[in-house]
């Protein structure tokens, strides 16, 4: 299908990011291409699929454990104070931060921690370690039910209500996968007159806590993003003129040097590099399947909005496991069985009660759930290699016929990880 052709797109997603060896099968990827001559010309390249809007602005503007030391010199040289050096916690590492007391603090911008990380009953045991845990949220989730000593809600503005400081609509900007920064801006009416956006919480945050010692304007940036945004164009390459071009119809494209042929590797200045990579053993035990974690199309990460997984044909459940219909077979199973299934990495028995069998055309000892359902069986040490993020495409499991009594074995388990009874 490629040999002959010189313009090749590769598109992936989280199926091959959530992998064990994810980095290595995205550094074949790009060998493929390099090999093709396909990076660096017009029709021809990379493109992750991301699973959430602005995943990769977030990076752009520092949002990250470990920005580089060039990055930390630029936000020292225009702000005129000294940034912390030494490297954050990834999420992996936060939460077994929080478990071995290390983390007394917790601050979450948005998002359902509890729901989204894996090992769901390790992550509530570490979470009601803390101190304090504080929320800033557009809606309830279950994550705001398990917490530290303390814990606070602060209700906010979402991005589809209009932003409005000082008589003025505000306008928002983000990054999609493909490197374009576009601007967006709220229609709805607030919900409440009382509520304040996300950039207000932080900047009050921030005048409460550093007072006079802080050479930051924050009442600047409360008054108007565009000041937020003069500052990023100073800090950050590519975003010169930022308000000027962000309005712009399409927004703008950020520098992507490999995309316009410009190539930088630490081994060969100005050529790209290949990489070898271990050939994985993927091998399982007769018993053992691999299970992935997926989305239905009623669910928007970890909010579910419906129980419908259309495309797939599945309807009112969520509680399903796809199999491939040989392996049903030679389990003994049939379409419909109520099964639980299990989980033994690290010496710890896992356990997620009461699944239906699902027929699906899926590859043999594969099978497919649904998160957040399931994080319960990921492993917080299940990680992609290079990486550190859930492998939550790549879980071994066994599946067992469903036995009644299985919830008191659960609660059992989680009486032991947490000293709580969820009776």
């Amino acid at each position: 299908m490629i040999a002959t052709k010189k313009r090749i797109i590769i598109c992936w997603g989280m199926g091959i990011t959530q992998q064990h060896n994810g980095v290595d099968m995205i550094y074949n990827i790009v060998n493929l291409l390099l090999m093709k001559g396909s990076i660096g010309i017009k029709g021809g390249g990379v493109c992750p699929v991301r699973g959430h809007s602005n995943v990769q602005g977030n990076r752009t503007l520092l949002i990250n454990h470990k920005p580089t030391d060039e990055q930390l010199d630029a936000l020292e040289k225009f702000y005129g104070f000294k940034p912390p050096r030494e490297g954050g916690y990834d999420v992996v590492k936060a939460i077994k931060a929080m478990h071995d007391g290390k983390i007394k603090f917790m601050f979450c911008m948005g998002g359902n921690l509890l729901s989204a990380a894996p090992d769901t009953t390790y992550t509530a045991e570490a979470m009601r370690k803390l101190e304090m845990s504080v929320m800033v949220s557009i809606k309830l989730n279950r994550g705001h039910l398990i917490h530290g000593e303390e814990a606070l809600i602060l209700p906010v503005i979402s991005r589809s209500e209009k932003d409005i400081v000082n008589g003025e609509l505000q306008h928002i900007s983000t990054e999609n996968s493909m490197g374009v920064v576009e601007w967006s801006r709220g229609v709805l009416e607030p919900i409440s007159e009382h509520l304040i956006n996300e950039t207000h919480v932080v900047c009050r945050m921030a005048k409460a806590v550093l007072g006079d010692r802080s050479v930051i304007d924050w009442d600047r940036f409360m008054n108007s993003y565009d000041a937020i945004r003069d500052d990023v164009s100073q800090c950050i390459p590519g975003f010169e003129n930022y308000n000027k071009r962000v309005v712009q119809k399409g927004g703008f494209y950020l520098p992507n040097g490999p995309r316009d042929g410009k190539f930088s590797s630490e081994h060969v200045p100005g050529k790209a590099s290949f990489n070898v990579t271990p050939v994985p053993d993927n091998s399982l035990a007769d018993d053992e399947y691999l299970m992935a974690t997926t989305r239905t199309h009623d669910q928007f990460n970890t909010v579910v909005y419906g129980l419908d997984d259309r495309y797939r044909g599945i309807f009112n459940e969520r509680r399903i496991v796809m199999m491939n219909e040989k392996d049903i077979e030679k389990a003994g199973l049939k379409e419909g069985d109520k099964v639980d299934l299990f989980n033994y990495d690290d010496g710890i028995e896992r356990i997620a009660p009461l699944f239906i069998i699902v027929t699906y055309k899926i590859p043999q000892k594969s099978t497919m759930t649904y998160f957040p359902e399931t994080n319960v069986l990921v492993s917080i040490n299940n990680v992609v290699d290079g990486a550190n993020m859930p492998a939550s495409k790549y879980v071994r499991i066994k599946i067992k016929k469903h036995n009644p009594d299985i919830y008191r074995k659960v609660d059992d388990h989680i009486i032991a990880a947490t000293g709580t009874n969820p009776g």
